[in-house]
């Protein structure tokens, strides 16, 4: 477990409860939030609608802090018919062909020029980027010393704050040159998913209340729409053509932020402040906000690296269903065969908190599959999405960065934290931390957990089994008698206790330190339920314990009944005799027999299934022997092995050492029943591996959900353009082939 953590936090894991290390390999499903998890959490403006205006696109933006970097161009709004039609439309194209930093629409005249001038500040735009910059707590600085732009703030808020700097409307420059005031703060409730704060203008003196938020939430407190001149009522058909809108935003993987203000005309008593309600309502919608958080170049392959593995990943988000159904497409979450699959299951892939929690316990539990992307999600939607999986009997991951998802981690079977976003409380409910916020950390967590797994299993089964044979050995060895009527042991205590302490040890803890096998992340996660000692554990040990056993008694009543003609002396457990000389070359070569055999199995149980000689299934086919190769490969339990099958030379020669401390003689020919020991025992095990991979026993592999219903996350290919300097463009290429095994 030592060595396991410190593999952890080489892969950006810190954990928090050992527990976790071996809960993590039985993982079925995993819970991510989508910002800077799914997402690089670098969030960009790439477009703005403004009523009666048009469509801002902001292109070639590649810094999400730098307010300098990229151009600002000016289009018409696209049309969008009453019908729906055009829209559905213009989604299909948004899916064929994704967003990228050049996106523009098709019908936009770019006002901008070449050299990145930007289009004039009318009215409308001035009221839109005041909201913007000062419902806002994020903070955007020039380092001079560095020549760089610096963002401190929440990813969405620092994106709207640098839309605003672009032109020279930031929050800075509003209130300590245009002498705005803050009178009032109404913080992001994530139940309502809305912010509020009240301003004073310095010029006029006018009281002004700023609102941001989720479309919906903010679009059914305004009342009117545009400003001064262009303002207008906001009817039933005019609000229909801004969720329009939304959704030509949103279904181009854009995060959709609606921007509202109104005039405050009460007065302000910071000893008695007005409620919420009466702040928030009658407002101005001003127009929309897209913002695009580009999913990290990993996320792809890490999801289809789950899907392989057996792990099913839902995506649990507070944005617009249609902007986590484009990311989700895009990263592989959502199946690209969906029109194919039937309604029902089709329709409860993606749904809102609202639909999820509106569903009783026994509906739930009646959908086919629990929704792979669940939109405008709410923390007690976490909570229950757990509770649904656990009455499917999966064995669910959840992470989570505020307060309030505090509960849903600790529900969780593995709670994960984010370590850059996350909050104290968050990290304190957690059972691992990522210091990366990254996706595929989770991944990587998940392989390790498996892999540390494998290794406590070929642990406990090398010991076990070498334990086993040492009783079959001195129990049956309890009928050998001598004179006296005294038991003969077939070894002597100190010959145990050295097999023990050194010969089993360090081989045990080389198969601790050993490697993940390449096929690890392509067979279903184990059953938590039976934890280490699985039934095939169980009967191999009995299996491989008998059968070493049996040969080492066998070789102890060769040399003794053969030609040492029953002789087992007088009280040769004491000391030598001459009449003991039979016995002792008995114990000498029992003795480097089950050494030899100890240390061999440590090479057999590498893998529990596969062949010593081909042990892994990605080079086995590569080369004509590979054995030397594949056991060289853990140095550590390699020259465990030699050094202990070296010692056993010296303990049985060494005069006095050998009669006086380990009750044995050196031997000659009884060499040949030791040597030949091994190639039965080698046999043995082999024709059992081969048994269980021929007939099928204790296989892994059982049909998952997802394949019943035809679901497969991670499939196809990925056309966004990131900005991610994480990871190559390689790691696109590291998803592996799921092979069936070997026999």
């Amino acid at each position: 477990m030592v060595v396991g953590m410190t593999q952890m936090r080489k892969r950006r894991v810190v954990i928090r409860q050992l527990s976790a290390l071996e809960a993590l390999g039985g993982v079925t499903n995993i819970c991510s939030d989508k910002t800077g998890t799914l997402t690089q959490g670098q969030m960009i403006t790439r477009k703005a609608w403004l009523p009666d205006v048009g469509m801002y696109t902001v292109n070639d933006a590649e810094d999400a802090a730098d307010p300098t970097k990229g151009s600002v161009s000016l289009g018409p709004s696209p049309q969008v018919s009453k019908s729906g039609s055009e829209e559905k439309d213009n989604r299909s194209i948004a899916f064929s062909e994704p967003h990228t930093e050049k996106d523009t629409h098709p019908e936009e005249s770019p006002v901008t020029t070449s050299n990145g001038e930007i289009p004039p500040v009318t009215a409308q735009l001035q009221g839109f980027l005041q909201s913007t910059a000062l419902c806002n707590l994020a903070a955007v600085r020039h380092d001079r010393q560095k020549n760089e732009w610096q963002a401190i703030g929440d990813p969405t808020e620092i994106a709207l704050q640098v839309f605003a700097h672009r032109f020279s409307f930031g929050k800075k420059t509003l209130e300590e040159e245009l002498g705005w005031t803050q009178l009032a703060e109404y913080p992001f409730d994530s139940s309502i998913k809305r912010m509020s704060v009240i301003y004073q203008d310095g010029i006029s003196d006018d009281a002004r209340i700023f609102t941001k938020g989720a479309v919906e939430r903010v679009i059914e407190l305004c009342t009117t729409i545009g400003t001064q001149d262009s303002q207008r009522p906001l009817t039933p058909a005019t609000r229909e053509e801004v969720l329009a809108r939304m959704n030509l935003l949103a279904d181009q993987g854009l995060r959709v932020m609606a921007i509202a203000q109104r005039q405050y005309t009460s007065s302000i008593d910071i000893h008695a402040p007005t409620p919420r309600e009466e702040i928030e309502k009658d407002l101005t919608l001003l127009g929309l906000a897209g913002l695009y958080d580009p999913p990290r170049l990993e996320t792809r392959s890490a999801v289809r690296e789950c899907t392989t593995a057996g792990i099913k990943v839902h995506m649990l988000t507070g944005d617009h269903p249609s902007t986590a159904a484009a990311i989700a497409r895009e990263v592989g979450i959502l199946p690209t065969n969906a029109s194919s699959l039937p309604h029902a299951t089709a329709s409860a892939l993606v749904k809102t908190a609202t639909e999820f929690d509106s569903l009783t316990d026994t509906e739930i539990d009646a959908l086919p599959t629990l929704p792979l992307v669940t939109a405008r999600c709410a923390p007690s939607t976490k909570t229950r999405m757990i509770a649904s999986l656990h009455r499917r009997r999966a064995f669910c991951a959840m992470t989570g960065d505020g307060v309030n998802d505090a509960p849903s981690l600790q529900s969780a079977d593995v709670g994960i934290a984010m370590g850059l976003t996350g909050s104290d409380v968050a990290k304190g409910a957690a059972d691992i931390v990522l210091t990366d916020d990254n996706f595929a950390s989770i991944v990587a967590a998940i392989e390790e957990g498996r892999r540390m797994f494998d290794n406590i299993q070929k642990f406990i089964l090398h010991l076990l089994t070498s334990n086993i044979a040492e009783v079959v050995l001195l129990i049956i060895g309890l009928g050998f008698q001598d004179d006296l009527g005294f038991s003969v042991f077939p070894l002597s205590p100190l010959q145990i206790l050295w097999i023990n302490m050194l010969t089993s040890s360090f081989p045990a803890f080389g198969l601790g330190r050993e490697r993940a096998a390449s096929d690890i992340m392509r067979r279903p996660p184990h059953d938590t339920k039976r934890g280490v000692f699985s039934p095939q554990i169980i009967v191999d040990m009995t299996v491989y314990g008998l059968i070493m056993g049996t040969c080492t008694l066998l070789t102890f009543v060769i040399i003794v009944y053969g030609p040492g003609g029953g002789e087992l002396g007088t009280d040769c457990n004491r000391g030598y005799s001459p009449d003991c000389a039979v016995v002792f070359r008995a114990r000498a070569a029992v003795f480097a027999e089950l050494t030899w055999l100890i240390l061999v199995s440590a090479w057999e149980f590498k893998s529990l299934r596969r062949s010593m000689f081909a042990l892994d299934p990605d080079t086995s086919t590569d080369r004509t022997f590979p054995f030397f190769k594949d056991i060289y490969r853990n140095r550590f339990l390699f020259y465990a092995v030699v050094v202990g099958a070296l010692s056993v030379f010296p303990t049985v020669y060494i005069p006095g050492l050998n009669t006086a401390v380990f009750k044995h003689k050196g031997i000659g020919w009884e060499w040949a029943l030791s040597v030949g020991a091994i190639a039965v025992f080698v046999a043995g095990v082999e024709g059992w591996k081969a048994c269980k991979r021929r007939f099928g026993w204790f296989a892994v592999g059982v049909e998952r959900e997802e394949e019943k219903l035809g679901l497969r996350q991670g499939i196809g290919w990925s056309f966004s353009k990131s900005f991610s300097r994480s990871k190559s463009m390689a790691s696109e290429n590291g998803g592996a082939v799921v092979g069936a095994e070997k026999v």
